[in-house]
């Protein structure tokens, strides 16, 4: 059993119980061994549980004791214990709470949030039996106080009893059924039997934590991001959550790293790696991004060791992550064995629940085909749904997905409702996925919801640390099932002045990794005029695509190094703007290496080839219906090429030929032009497996490299926004 506590910020901490998978599953925990409990016996599940736990020990090794009255020292520890063994609370006053008694942190934990007022002022009563109206009342102020449940129906419970309420909410959870039909007993003693069942008939709070589509952004986000972000924030504002809750866990749904700023990125993303292991991270399902990188270094990063080319970065060997690396569908072909587990179970207090890991089926056409060699990625529905019966026959009726793949909802601005429900290829994943899936944490395309999709939760956060999502879930012992009580996503503020704190040892840790790319990340490589955009205008064109595609023309145009005449840019391979106002020690309107690294973060090489008229034509073509059905996906264009697609087109019939020019040409289908891409696009990313096709392939610089040197052409006249006329669309 492992316990892990947040230290990273001054919250309470809260104890968190957790196993591996092979840990005793809810509804038959191994055996206690007291010859006292006989098999069959109401309380025999709950004193096996107890004694598995530790939540309490027999009278004797071999006896538990079952029909003796328990006084309120012994009460009181089996609260304490179930919520984990809390330590650190102050000092309770009772003047009969001896110092070291068993249940010394016990009552102090109970006075310190209210579970107990003792029997005065400054008693406690630790000898005192327990009554089954002080034994439940413990429990439901240990749980929270919940209000607004049914009368119970019991005739001696009357209203307005110190206890009525929380004998109301004991009969509505199953906790109780009274002595009779209609009668609790609320001055009986309670038996040790009693009060470990209804112990274990509690429901268990489980807290998820969740993000998704980290990309490595450890710094804080600009203002123009809402003051929201930054790696030493989101530990913070998680941990503020996880102070709250009894039991957490904090997972993340893939691409936390790839794609990284270049903080991250020219560290090849060990900065996150640790940095999520000091947040307190349970478990990645892997994302496409993870396999940037490919999956021998996708390796290293969740178990450590040197970079084989860079080595160790200040002066100290890699150790890996902490957490569970998962991913069900991806296997590695030649052994037909997964990459990586395909789930990770967690027990929390005595109840498995099991994170199946999923990443995008069609990671294949958005990576390079480097990063993927040697692995075939599956259907994530029949991964997951083969993997439900298993994990069923082992007990485990709690079941969590974290799937990197992309769906779309107007859940707001923090992404808490699903407005015109789900789509995308997400909805129909989830419609397919077995109905034991309790929830679905999702990620991908950086949208923010929280939809109930026929009976199943499913949730996302934006992406780079900007939210995170809070489910809370309840799980019952004696089924093992989970239910879902709230979800919320919380905005991860960084502008709290006094109220929150970064994490210190989050921002030692960027601070320290800042001052190592300082060298190199605060270098002005050129200026801008206005902020350079991503956004796409109504045919898809946008500013930034338009200066990234002339950059890359101009690096490949010369003799000898390509003589390329049109150049195509991804618009997924643009991962931020450029933008005017300063966000560090530089000038407005200079762009540092590390703002511009930060737009191209992939380190593709240029690639230009031979295509024909008719192959770009092609190519053109294979920007609709990409990925799905409807959706587009334009590829940015340098200057003087030009055409005209048409958004009522059949597949195969968007872009007249005779449209498609060069310098007002009109392009020759049996001609050859040379054409520059990046080396992503050159494999065939992003579906254009046209390029595939091209010949006479010479390699050229980075990307990076070339934007630096189009700056440096530019110079000292800063670059302007591109005109977004290259490309138009009717109607």
């Amino acid at each position: 059993m492992k316990r892990t506590t947040r230290m990273l910020f001054a919250v309470l901490a809260v104890a968190l119980l957790a196993a591996f998978a092979g840990a005793a599953n809810a509804a038959s925990p191994p055996s206690s061994g007291f010859t006292d409990v006989p098999a069959g016996s109401f309380f025999e599940d709950a004193v096996d549980w107890a004694a598995a736990e530790g939540v309490t020990d027999g009278v004797t090794a071999t006896s538990f004791g079952p029909d003796l009255v328990m006084p309120r020292s012994q009460a009181i520890t089996i609260s304490w214990r179930v919520a984990g063994s809390p330590t650190g609370s102050a000092a309770s006053g009772f003047t009969d709470v001896p110092a070291g008694a068993f249940y010394e942190e016990a009552v102090n934990w109970a006075k310190a949030n209210s579970v107990t007022g003792g029997v005065s002022a400054t008693l406690f009563g630790p000898d005192v039996t327990t009554s089954r109206a002080m034994f439940v009342t413990f429990l439901w102020r240990a749980f929270g106080s919940p209000t607004g449940n049914a009368a119970s129906g019991f005739t001696d419970v009357p209203v307005g009893a110190f206890y009525e309420e929380a004998v109301n909410w004991a009969k509505a959870k199953g906790i109780t059924t009274g002595v009779s039909a209609t009668l609790f007993a609320p001055a009986s003693a309670v038996t040790r039997a009693q009060a470990v069942t209804m112990q274990y008939r509690e429901p268990v709070p489980l807290q998820i934590l969740s993000i998704n589509d980290f990309h490595g952004a450890l710094d804080r986000s600009s203002s123009s991001f809402g003051g929201t972000g930054g790696i030493d924030y989101l530990a913070t504002n998680m941990g503020v959550r996880e102070a709250e809750a009894r039991h957490s866990l904090t997972v993340s749904a893939g691409d936390m790293i790839g794609a990284s700023p270049l903080l991250s990125a020219a560290f090849h993303d060990e900065p996150t790696i640790e940095a999520m292991n000091l947040l307190g991270l349970d478990i990645n399902g892997v994302g496409n991004h993870e396999f940037d990188e490919g999956s021998i270094e996708l390796l290293r990063m969740a178990n450590g060791g040197t970079h084989p080319v860079d080595g160790d970065f200040g002066g100290t060997v890699f150790e890996g992550a902490d957490f569970d690396f998962l991913s069900a569908n991806v296997v590695v072909t030649a052994t037909g064995q997964t990459l990586f587990p395909s789930y990770a179970v967690k027990t929390i207090s005595g109840v498995d629940v099991a994170f199946i890991g999923m990443t995008l089926e069609g990671t294949p056409s958005i990576v390079t085909q480097a990063g993927v060699a040697g692995l075939t990625f599956n259907d994530e529905i029949a991964t997951v749904n083969a993997l439900v019966p298993m994990l069923q026959a082992k007990g485990i009726e709690a079941i969590v997905v974290l799937v990197h793949e992309g769906g779309f909802s107007s859940g707001g601005a923090e992404g808490d409702d699903c407005t015109g429900g789900l789509t995308g290829p997400l909805a129909d994943i989830v419609d397919g996925f077995d109905t034991a899936v309790d929830l679905v944490i999702a990620g991908h395309v950086n949208d923010e919801f929280v939809c109930e999709r026929n009976g199943m939760w499913v949730t996302m956060a934006d992406g780079t640390g900007r939210l995170f999502t809070d489910s809370d879930t309840m799980l019952d012992r004696q089924t093992g099932e989970m239910t879902i009580s709230a979800i919320d996503n919380v905005p991860n503020l960084n502008d709290r002045a006094g109220v929150v704190a970064a994490a210190p040892a989050l921002t030692a840790l960027r601070d320290f990794y800042e001052a190592l790319a300082a060298p190199f990340a605060d270098v002005v490589v050129g200026t801008i005029s206005a902020d350079i955009l991503r956004a796409g205008n109504a045919a898809g064109e946008s500013a930034l695509g338009d200066v990234i595609a002339d950059a890359q023309l101009a690096s490949t145009s010369g003799v000898g190094v390509g003589e390329a005449v049109i150049a195509f840019m991804n618009p997924g391979g643009i991962r931020t703007d450029m933008l005017f106002i300063a966000s560090g020690g530089e000038a407005d309107g200079d762009v540092t290496f590390a703002e511009a690294f930060a737009v191209q973060p992939f380190g593709n090489s240029l690639i230009t080839m031979t295509l024909t008229g008719t192959q770009i034509h092609d190519l053109l073509e294979q920007q609709f219906d990409n990925p799905d059905a409807g959706s587009n996906r334009i590829l940015q264009v340098s200057d003087g090429f030009t055409y005209t697609w048409d958004s009522t087109g059949t597949a195969g019939d968007h872009v007249d030929p005779a449209m498609i020019k060069l310098d007002g040409v009109a392009l020759v289908g049996g001609t050859s032009y040379r054409v520059t891409v990046n080396s992503f696009l050159a494999g065939g990313g992003d579906n254009f497996s046209v390029l595939t096709l091209g010949t006479d392939l010479v390699g050229g610089e980075v990307d990076t490299d070339a934007m630096e040197a189009f700056f440096a052409a530019s110079s000292p006249t800063p670059l302007d926004p591109g005109p977004q006329d290259r490309i138009t669309v009717v109607p």
